[in-house]
């Protein structure tokens, strides 16, 4: 395969894995969105983790709702857990690497609150623990993961919201992600100041 058809195949691969799941996870995607929506009605936040390009993905979601997406509105708060490096790393040194989100959310959550918990495989252990700890204090989780789930699936309630993309390839779950994340953007702004 030459140059030209690796690119070809990778546009090809993406398309496909969005076509597939815009039936699967239209749904849950709206109910995240009326959850985020719900929760910054009732004076809550949103608090967004993930590790590597899912931190990528955590940061992104924060600085559209704290700043803005595509319309011109007030700042909504959001607060992506993975940007503070001395937070970071005085949790990863004093304790453990798979408490660097979950203390911070015992530290900064409330039961209004929103927990994004982002993991392209669900196996991430910290984000796992910050699912744990969003339950301790009340808040809902919603997952954006891929796969099979991993362990993060069994860790959602019932209250929680799972958008799993169906795929098994890492960088197709990411662009997937990317698109929820921007549906929940858009889906925000429309549901709390219209079109």
């Amino acid at each position: 395969m030459d140059i030209h058809q690796r690119i070809t195949q990778a546009f090809v691969d993406s398309i496909e894995t969005k076509q597939l799941s815009v039936e699967v996870l239209t749904p849950e995607i709206a109910r995240a969105a009326e959850a985020i929506r719900d929760s910054l009605l009732n004076n809550g936040k949103v608090m967004a983790c993930g590790n590597g390009g899912s931190a990528g993905d955590a940061q992104h979601f924060s600085a559209e709702l704290l700043n803005r997406f595509e319309m011109e509105r007030p700042a909504l708060p959001a607060i992506a857990l993975t940007t503070d490096s001395s937070t970071l790393t005085s949790i990863g040194n004093d304790y453990h690497f798979n408490q660097i989100f979950s203390k911070q959310v015992r530290g900064l959550g409330n039961p209004q609150d929103i927990l994004i918990a982002i993991s392209t495989s669900g196996n991430s252990e910290n984000v796992n623990e910050a699912v744990k700890a969003a339950h301790e204090i009340g808040m809902r989780v919603i997952g954006l993961s891929g796969k099979d789930g991993g362990s993060m699936a069994p860790l959602l309630s019932s209250d929680d919201i799972e958008i799993r993309v169906p795929s098994t390839s890492t960088c197709r779950i990411q662009e997937v992600h990317i698109v929820v994340i921007h549906c929940l953007c858009d889906l925000i702004d429309n549901l709390l100041f219209g079109s």
